[in-house]
């Protein structure tokens, strides 16, 4: 509000009095103004301007408002209607700094004789420190429940806050008296507190003291009253007031540390830094042997000594580090009793310093700990030696704690603690603090139902099971630790994985050797059936040409038969030689770049016979282009010879059979599809295995020793390709589908070699030298039957059955030809061979290898004892005949 200017119509003697006021006001206020007209300035206000820091213009009229608080520009400013009446408000004024003040406003009339308003002058007071002292107070007093009161010592009447009636125990809106508060006071307390006020009363001063009352509900409270005297102009007490405490938990603490040091546990001390006196109670004094008088003032020297010999240095360090950087001081160290024993304590304790930093004293306390030290050691003695052996155990070792969801299900747990071979075995590093949950989302349930049941019943447990999203298996024993509400559980457990996996792979081992041994049982059964099968027409044969000697015609019809069931024979073992050799990696190839076409054509040719037996159709598709390829012709022509032949004989008669080859990228693909029985979905993946036949297991065996397919995958492998079967289902037909690497260049034009036919060799004819032959061979019936056809080629033969008997033979024989078996009893053949080198007879004969080895290492074995050639068993005659016919002339004449 306005500044006063002074009025050009006013009285003097009113003048004066407005300027005499003005001037008075400007010692005690911030602002003081004067104006004629209510409610706003009409002139310059010099001190409103310092304040608010508005300009002359921006003041005027009531521009002055504008200085205000938003939230006070709308308070109502009314003139007031008794003019005697100081006018009184307080709102918040902008500082001329930009904060908002606090401001106590006073106004009153000027008036003129007749009694008219010569001007209004008035003042604003900043309050604003002292609003805030009020509501600090008034946060305090609140936070601290605090009361306030006061005594009317004229009346007997009393007043007294929310919080003084909380203290008593009153409610807010309850009446209090003087009578009241007294009668709520012990009698003790109450005489006490009648004789302090009564001394205060006659010496108008302070007091404070402590009573204890009883509230309402019969319990026992503590009470702070502090009070001052309220005088009246001649010097008489005429009032109390003063403010109330609820000291109850204080004195409730108070009294329980009291307990506590009487209990001789603990010590209270101080160390007055600045006079190096250490005062200390009873306790302190029991610790530190030190003789009464000097207990209560003792160097903190006289205390030092006392420290054991190896701690005092890092004791003194430490309170010297606590003074400097302003810290708690703490230290744990013994102390030499009177016993010459030694006794543990922690002290503690926090300085005291002046405004400049300089320490001022120490008060601490000291707490005997040498009961729970020697428990302690104990305890650690005893931790140490099962933490050694839990550490060194090869089982893993945890504490766990059991979590359960609302519904108290186990959902999970958490790793408390674990022993070094916690992480080998369980395979989870950093775990302790973390729950399993954490590491395996999706462990198994079972584990947390196995828990929980130890942790409900206390009952240990020993398990052993699978924790399939940890692809592990654990052998477990769980004990709870605790009594029946605790949910902790100390768990002792080992990975049992690989165990598990070596039974499985022992089931395992055993079950494919079950299935071996059947599949060789049934393999044997087979392979007798297989060659029976041929034996018997072969025997038949030889009766029937002893029968029949005398009739051509039968006899030549018999032989025709005896040589299919041989040649038969041959293939089966040949089949079982390949199966071996593979097996081994024994067998080489005879790569050379070849067509796949020809090959095909000669495959068809060898295996028509068969599917014109079953009269099935067959239909052969090729690509037009070359497939030019590196390979064995003759392994390749026998793959594709045993699809056709399967397909042959899984087909009913009259069915069809395709074979197709193309091109596909850098491969060549076969496929041989058929009509025939088709393969069941659970056989193909095991209708390449060895001794596995497609129709054995639905009563359509067609006859052979089940290893036709093996040979075929085998052999496509080797050529760098592979070999596949396809059926939609039993009874469907099947698909067998080959591929194999091609060239990138085509080869040149395959020529086309005639090859002669096998000399014919009717009886008692021969053509070409006639040798004298030595046959040496442990098989009587195989040793006599090729001297016999030998002989009927016209050559001279003898038979040894070992090696001594051909080395006797030899000498007087003088055989240009040896035939010698590698297998033979006592002297192996090569054995035989390098002795048959070192004889004239032996070195000048021809020495043949007869055996039924013909890798590439037997012939390189048999070539280094001495060999000339090697054949294979069961050697042919044609094989036979072409060998001798590159003989050079006998060089001891034969007689045919």
């Amino acid at each position: 509000m306005p500044e006063p200017s002074q009025p050009s119509n006013a009285v003097p003697s009113s003048t004066v009095a407005a300027q005499a006021a003005h001037l008075l006001l400007s010692a005690h206020c911030d602002i003081v103004w004067s104006t004629k007209t209510f409610g706003q300035f009409d002139a310059d206000q010099p001190s409103w301007r310092a304040f608010t820091g508005q300009t002359e213009a921006e003041l005027l009229g009531r521009g002055w408002v504008n200085a205000l608080h938003p939230d006070d520009r709308n308070l109502p400013y009314v003139m007031p209607s008794h003019l005697t009446t100081v006018f009184e408000a307080e709102y918040r004024l902008r500082h001329v700094s930009g904060t908002y003040r606090n401001m106590l406003v006073r106004m009153l009339p000027v008036l003129a004789p007749d009694g008219s308003i010569l001007e209004w002058l008035g003042s604003h007071c900043d309050v604003t420190q002292q609003r805030q002292t009020e509501q600090r107070l008034r946060l305090a007093m609140q936070g601290g429940r605090m009361g306030t009161w006061e005594i009317d010592l004229g009346s007997g009447s009393m007043a007294g806050s929310d919080a003084f009636k909380a203290n008593l125990g009153l409610p807010p809106d309850s009446h209090i008296d003087y009578a009241q508060l007294t009668g709520a006071m012990l009698d003790g307390d109450l005489q006490h507190w009648q004789a302090v006020v009564h001394a205060a009363i006659a010496s108008a001063s302070d007091f404070e003291i402590d009573i204890r009352v009883r509230w309402p509900d019969g319990a026992l409270h503590w009470a702070h009253m502090r009070g001052t005297c309220a005088s009246d102009g001649a010097g008489n007490v005429i009032a109390l007031s003063g403010i109330s405490l609820d000291l109850t938990a204080s004195k409730q603490n108070e009294e329980t540390l009291r307990l506590t040091l009487a209990a001789g546990e603990v010590a209270t001390w101080n160390w007055d830094i600045v006079a190096d006196r250490v005062t200390a109670d009873s306790n302190m004094a029991r610790l530190f042997p030190i003789n009464a008088d000097a207990a209560t003032a003792a160097p903190l020297a006289r205390y030092l000594d006392l420290i054991h010999p190896d701690d005092r240095e890092q004791v003194s360090a430490q309170i010297a580090q606590a003074l400097q950087t302003h810290t708690q001081f703490e230290a744990s160290y013994r102390v030499g009793a009177g016993d010459g024993q030694y006794r543990s304590v922690i002290a503690r304790g926090r300085a005291e310093y002046a405004p400049d930093g300089t320490p001022l004293q120490l008060p601490g306390v000291l707490l005997d700990i040498t009961r729970q030290k020697q428990v302690e050691d104990a305890l650690r003695r005893s931790e140490e030696r099962y933490r050694t052996l839990i550490e060194l155990m090869d089982q893993a070792f945890c504490v766990i704690e059991m979590l359960y969801d609302e519904q108290g299900r186990p959902i999970d747990f958490r790793y408390l603690e674990g022993n070094p071979a916690f992480v080998k075995q369980s395979g989870l590093d950093d775990a302790i603090g973390k729950t399993i949950r954490s590491f395996v989302p999706d462990h198994d349930q079972h584990w947390f139902d196995l828990y929980d049941q130890v942790v409900k019943t206390g009952e240990p447990v020993r398990y052993e099971n699978e924790a399939v999203a940890m692809e592990r298996w654990f052998e477990v024993f769980a004990a709870r630790l605790g009594g029946p509400d605790s949910r902790l559980l100390t768990v002792l457990f080992s990975d049992i994985s690989e165990r598990k996996r070596s039974e499985q792979q022992l089931r395992q081992l055993a079950d494919n050797l079950s299935e071996m041994d059947r599949r060789k049982t049934e393999f044997l059964a087979t392979l007798a059936h297989e060659l029976r099968n041929p034996l018997a027409p072969i025997r038949n044969g030889l009766q029937i040409m002893r029968l029949a000697a005398d009739k051509p015609a039968t006899v030549a019809r018999v032989r025709d038969v005896m040589e299919r069931q041989v040649n038969q024979m041959v293939h089966l073992v040949n089949d079982l030689l390949d199966v071996a050799r593979i097996t081994r990696g024994q067998i080489e190839l005879k790569l050379e770049r070849a067509d796949l076409k020809t090959i095909i054509a000669g495959a068809v040719e060898t295996s028509m016979p068969l599917i014109e037996a079953g009269r099935h159709q067959l239909q052969v598709q090729l690509a037009e282009e070359a497939l030019p390829l590196e390979a064995d012709p003759t392994r390749l022509a026998q793959v594709l010879g045993n699809l056709l032949n399967n397909a042959a004989k899984y087909t009913p008669a009259g069915g069809h059979i395709s074979l197709h080859a193309r091109r596909e990228g850098n491969q060549a693909l076969i496929e041989v599809q058929d009509s025939g029985v088709g393969i069941p979905a659970e056989s193909i993946t095991t209708v390449f295995d060895m001794f596995t036949q497609v129709g054995q297991n639905m009563g359509r065996a067609q006859g052979g020793l089940g290893i036709g397919l093996s040979l075929v995958r085998r052999l496509a492998e080797l050529h760098g390709g592979s070999a596949t079967a396809a059926s939609p289902g039993a009874g469907l037909g099947s698909t067998f589908s080959v591929r194999l690497p091609l060239l990138a260049v085509a080869p040149a034009a395959p020529t086309v070699v005639a090859v002669p036919a096998a000399p014919a060799l009717p009886a008692g004819t021969a053509s070409g030298p006639y040798f004298r032959v030595l046959v040496v061979d442990d098989n009587v019936d195989a040793a006599d039957t090729l001297a016999a056809v030998l002989g009927m080629m016209g050559h001279a033969t003898q038979v040894a059955h070992d090696g001594a008997q051909a080395l006797a033979m030899a000498p007087q024989f003088l055989p240009d030809v040896i035939f010698l078996d590698i297998g033979l009893p006592g002297m192996n053949g090569y054995e035989v061979a390098r002795a048959l080198r070192q004889t004239p007879a032996g070195d000048a004969a021809v020495l043949v290898a007869l055996t039924g080895w013909g890798a590439e290492n037997d012939r390189s074995q048999s070539s280094a004892a001495g060999f000339d050639h090697h054949l294979t068993k069961p050697a042919s005659l044609l094989a036979i005949g072409e060998l001798l016919a590159t003989l050079s002339t006998p060089k001891t004449p034969t007689d045919p």
